[in-house]
């Protein structure tokens, strides 16, 4: 009896703690829910809710003609939820969806698709990568594939997409364009107008259902502000050129690097840029910005000191100067002309054949004792400040005017030694003179755009006016003139059109390189025609270690032949184009202007077959049993095949794919043969190959 109590209230002690603590739970429960209850709801909602951020879409760069220089695709990583794919709809489709991936991808044939996808089935994979950066129209093909085509629920396909930023042209004015990549450091104008080209980033809330799928929550969008267009002052027929001719030059001398620059005379709009420098495989790429890179000029920087010598009315360019045999001393220092046997000569006559001696001489005797007139005119041709150019990695020039011995560093300051500038300023220098005195900043934008309608306009900019008088200038290019006609740069003369310029030859002692190892900087800068500049182009190669080609005559000059015969043809085609006479038909027309003639031997001469005119119509040009110019003019929706004979790959791949032909290529180099002659229709689809040696 006495223990059938004690049992009882055991149990009855047990049941009332049971009850005590479910009151307690329900107590703090209730006290949660009253207190804290508001905090933990939003918490709870924060682990099922997210900002997602929205990407605009990056702006394009152009080209001044409108091509595209820089732009963003899209691309889609396809995965697969095989989960939401039912059993039978899998069996049903599995055989022709394998087919017809092995059709849109071509990366495996379709049974090898059927078994991976059926593996991957049968594992039940969630998430499975199909295909990484998938073009868009693969994409589009894909969604509409059975199952696919069903939906996210029902299909099975998960889309993820991002955009990949390409340049068209490929390495075409590449270091100038730039290339963005997120999270990188980037160059060009990519870097310099991204406040531009970004755009605004737009937001979203998205909540988490069931699935893991992260879906929008409607009315919480804020749309992104796409990016900006830049409308760049680059023209990419003539970057074309330069490009070309810069890398023919540097891997015929093995040069360690080169640049190229074309600058509108009248505007100082840059309309090429070209830097190649020495990979370590021996190939060529756009690795550094060289033109905007100081380096020792060398003669070409006697321009400078003729327009100093003016602009103090010191001299005349017909007055005498002694070269003493191409030797002279001043106190312990020697100065040797590279052609001896000079002796009395014209200042002009000394110019043209590039005297270190004259120009030493005529520093030295009228600056000695007034060197900071010679810096005010390096200042006044903004000779020591950025050009201003508009992207970064610019360099300051730099000489040294602290020096104990600064009279006497005026002497190599006066044929281009101890001063540092870039290739830039020196084609400004030679811009202004082709501009009459008027010198202009150099600019790489024309304007920003935003959904076609231009919202920022850049104009150009006179940094200085009336640098000099017209009679000095008319002297000053009197002598440029005379470097071609029978001085250094006489390998440029030709009956066509006249050209002033510099030749310029520098030793390189800088970055580990030694006097010893016979490194040198070779240059050219000029403008023309004479009477009526419009371009000036900057050529400088830098030489490999113990070249025996060294000269700017030599290894600069034939970059800036080429590159200025083809402006000349390309600006001649202008007028070519208003005094063409045509006949009644589609076959050869003669051309008999004087001034077409001399552009039609020119272009013969050029080995250019073609020429694309503004209405996108193609002239051939070819020589008759008469010995005399012809050509075809076709127009672009005739559809024929073009004749690239004689062309290089990109300009041959321009006009063949733009006529849609597939095209394949055998070799490098010039185009020695096509498979389908020129004349012959074009049919869609259609592919042609051409063999390049």
């Amino acid at each position: 009896m006495k223990v059938s109590k004690n049992i009882r209230l055991r149990v009855y002690v047990t049941y009332l703690g049971m009850c005590a603590f479910a009151f307690m739970i329900l107590y703090k429960a209730f006290s949660i829910q009253i207190n804290e209850g508001q905090e933990l709801k939003a918490f709870s909602d924060s682990l099922r809710t997210k900002i997602e951020l929205i990407q605009p879409e990056r702006g394009n760069i152009y080209s001044e003609d409108g091509n595209f220089l820089s732009s963003s695709i899209p691309e889609f990583d396809l995965r697969v939820d095989f989960k939401s794919i039912q059993k039978d709809t899998f069996t049903k489709y599995i055989e022709p969806l394998s087919k017809k991936l092995a059709n849109i991808f071509g990366d495996k044939n379709y049974m090898a698709y059927k078994e991976v996808l059926s593996k991957e089935y049968k594992k039940g994979s969630r998430y499975y990568l199909l295909k990484r950066k998938a073009s868009y129209e693969a994409y589009l093909k894909v969604k509409d594939l059975e199952p696919f085509c069903k939906g996210k629920y029902k299909g099975g396909l998960i889309v993820k997409s991002h955009t990949k930023r390409i340049n068209p042209y490929d390495l075409l004015a590449n270091r100038v364009v730039g290339l963005w990549r997120e999270n990188e450091k980037n160059i060009g104008l990519e870097r310099e107008y991204n406040m531009h080209l970004a755009g605004r980033q737009g937001k979203r809330i998205v909540k988490l259902i069931a699935g893991g799928t992260w879906m929008p929550i409607d009315d919480t969008e804020i749309e992104p502000e796409n990016g900006r267009d830049v409308n760049s002052t680059i023209d990419v027929k003539i970057q074309d050129v330069v490009e070309n001719a810069l890398l023919k030059q540097v891997e015929k001398e093995e040069s360690a690097f080169g640049t190229c620059i074309v600058m509108e005379v009248k505007t100082g709009k840059i309309k090429a840029i070209a830097n190649l420098g020495r990979g370590k495989d021996g190939k060529y790429y756009e690795n550094y910005n060289y033109a905007i890179s100081r380096y020792e000029p060398g003669s070409t920087f006697k321009l400078v000191s003729l327009i100093s010598l003016f602009k103090d009315e010191l001299i005349t360019i017909d007055d005498i100067v002694d070269c003493n045999n191409g030797k002279q001393t001043f106190g312990k220092y020697v100065i040797n002309d590279s052609h001896h046997g000079l002796g009395r000569l014209s200042i002009k006559n000394a110019f043209a054949q590039s005297s270190n001696v004259a120009f030493a001489k005529l520093i030295h005797q009228n600056y000695k004792n007034k060197v900071e007139n010679y810096y005010n005119n390096l200042h006044t041709l903004h000779l020591d400040d950025y050009t201003g150019l508009g992207i970064a990695g610019e360099i300051k020039p730099r000489y040294d005017r602290d020096s104990s011995d600064f009279k006497y560093s005026l002497l190599y300051m006066g044929m281009g030694y101890k001063i540092l500038v870039t290739p830039l300023h020196i084609c400004n220098v030679y811009n202004t003179i082709a501009n009459n005195g008027t010198m202009m900043k150099p600019y790489l934008v024309n304007s920003i755009s935003e959904y076609g309608k231009e919202v920022i306009k850049y104009e150009p900019t006179v940094l200085s006016e009336n640098i000099l008088d017209s009679n000095s200038i008319r002297q000053i290019k009197d002598a440029l003139a005379e470097v071609v006609e029978t001085g250094t740069g006489k390998a440029l003369k030709n009956p066509y059109y006249s050209i002033c310029g510099k030749t310029g030859t520098a030793q390189v002692a800088d970055k580990g390189i030694k006097y010893t190892d016979r490194v040198y900087s070779g240059s050219f800068v000029g403008f023309f025609p004479k009477e009526d500049p419009q371009y000036t182009i900057c050529v400088m190669i830098r030489t490999k270690k113990g070249s025996n080609n060294y000269y700017g005559g030599l290894i600069a000059l034939p970059v800036f032949k080429e590159v200025a015969n083809r402006l000349f043809a390309i600006k001649s085609h202008n007028a070519f184009e208003k005094t063409q006479t045509q006949s009644n038909n589609t076959n050869s027309v003669l051309v008999k202007n004087t001034t077409v003639d001399k552009y039609n031997v020119l272009a013969q001469s050029l080995s250019m077959p073609s020429i694309k005119n503004n209405d996108n119509s193609i002239v051939q040009f070819y020589v008759d049993s008469t010995n005399k110019v012809n050509y075809n003019k076709i127009q672009a929706n005739n559809a024929i095949i073009p004749n690239v004979y004689g062309m290089g790959l990109r300009d041959a791949m321009y006009h063949l794919e733009s006529r849609g032909l597939k095209v394949i290529c055998v070799g490098s180099g010039k185009v020695t043969s096509q498979s389908i002659p020129a004349g012959n229709p074009v049919h869609k689809g259609q592919t042609i190959t051409i063999r390049l040696n």
